[in-house]
């Protein structure tokens, strides 16, 4: 039974933080955020772009390896390809389950 309670107060928090977020104008919810604040677009954007650089990285680096130029070692190569391919699995898990959250939020009865 207390699930039951809970849950009906977890539904009716929800429905109050909608209709607030409805009723603020979209310059003002914007502009809650402190000085120095990012809001998740931005961390994902980060996100997304250190994965790019690490990929480009493993490319070039590759790249310098495959014509001979010097002190490039294949370890290095090897590591570099490594910590792209483990960044990408990453970052595509993370879309995963941003998908599957916005698929169960969607879903739910309102």
């Amino acid at each position: 039974m207390s699930q039951g309670v809970e849950f009906n107060r977890l539904m009716l928090d929800m429905r109050a933080m909608q209709a607030d977020a409805m009723s603020l104008p979209k310059a003002t919810a914007a502009a809650e955020l402190a000085p120095g604040q990012s809001t998740f677009a931005d961390m994902l954007g980060q996100a997304i772009g250190k994965v790019n650089q690490t990929q480009q990285a493993s490319n070039q680096l590759a790249n310098a390896f495959e014509i001979g130029k010097s002190g490039v070692d294949l370890t290095d190569v090897m590591i570099a390809s490594q910590k792209a391919s483990v960044s990408m699995q990453a970052l595509t898990q993370v879309r995963n389950k941003l998908v599957q959250a916005y698929q169960d939020i969607m879903q739910m009865p309102v």
